[in-house]
């Protein structure tokens, strides 16, 4: 059977798409497509670590091991989470509009530099079924109908960011397309971001500083697209993770709200002392809803 032939089958038949290609055409020939529930096979996929997936995380600093053990778990990297031809086919329906639109300097948050950037809801029926792909091993219900295209140049860098909780909930999918780069995860105050937490003050803060800490924070209004909290290296802990040309990485819980994200220009793109050149990168994002 042809990959092709899949959208006349089940919507869930599509999880089989992110085995190998004998994987899809053994599980495609035992179920006959429509002749037996593929549940287990689905769920052992969607439940199943990427076995090479640690290999793309470089941590640094002193990690508390709870720490490390809930963002290893709520950071998940699915390599080769598109075929070439997916990408081929994703590239060919989003390049014609993408090209119209100029590469810009500076984006209204300031969070992005040498890009381009859209939304698309309608997609062709071949990449619909990747996006259900995504949305079926990275959220646990609906996504937010318009999915948010970013076309980074090969000069171009995203700062680090934590993406507001009101225009997006708990999960961040993206599927990385036509080039590999580096996303930096460093650790910050997660009260500032968490979905509806309120702020807390610091302990052994005396209640004047209380007072001026929440007055602050109610003047920094969550309005921006994404914060940027001051971040820093020195006495912290964070995680350089290698994104491969299309994988996908999913964002959820404490690694989305108690560290920031970004993609490291070409000049510190390294991973484990090797350099990772970066070229035009186009990202594919998927969000749920606040």
């Amino acid at each position: 059977m042809k990959l092709h032939q899949l959208t006349n089958c089940t919507k869930t038949i599509l999880l089989c798409l992110n085995l190998s290609k004998a994987g899809q055409h053994r599980q495609i020939s035992i179920a006959k497509c429509l002749g037996r529930s593929l549940d287990p096979v689905l769920e052992q996929n969607k439940s199943a670590p990427v076995a090479d997936a640690t290999a793309h995380f470089e941590f640094h600093g002193d990690w508390p091991v709870a720490e490390k053990q809930s963002f290893l778990k709520d950071m998940r990297l699915h390599t080769n989470f598109v075929s070439h031809e997916e990408e081929n086919k994703l590239i060919e329906e989003i390049e014609p509009y993408m090209k119209r639109l100029h590469y810009e300097d500076a984006h209204w948050d300031d969070a992005i530099h040498g890009f381009r950037e859209t939304e698309r809801k309608q997609w062709y029926p071949h990449n619909r079924a990747v996006l259900e792909r995504v949305r079926q091993i990275a959220f646990d219900g609906e996504i937010m109908p318009y999915v948010h295209i970013l076309d980074l140049a090969a000069a171009g860098v995203i700062k680090p960011h934590v993406d507001s909780t009101r225009y997006c909930g708990n999960t961040i999918a993206g599927i990385s397309l036509l080039s590999d780069s580096v996303m930096r995860l460093v650790r910050v105050d997660e009260r500032k971001y968490q979905q509806g937490q309120p702020v807390e003050a610091p302990a052994g803060a005396s209640e004047n500083n209380t007072a001026a800490s929440v007055a602050q924070n109610a003047a920094e209004p969550n309005d921006a697209y994404r914060n940027q909290p001051v971040t820093t290296l020195e006495n912290n802990f964070y995680v350089d993770v290698l994104l491969r040309r299309r994988s996908m990485y999913i964002m959820s819980h404490t690694s989305r709200y108690n560290f920031s994200h970004e993609i490291l220009a070409n000049d510190v793109s390294t991973f484990r002392g090797q350099h990772i050149k970066k070229d035009r990168r186009i990202s594919i994002i998927c969000r749920n809803e606040p």
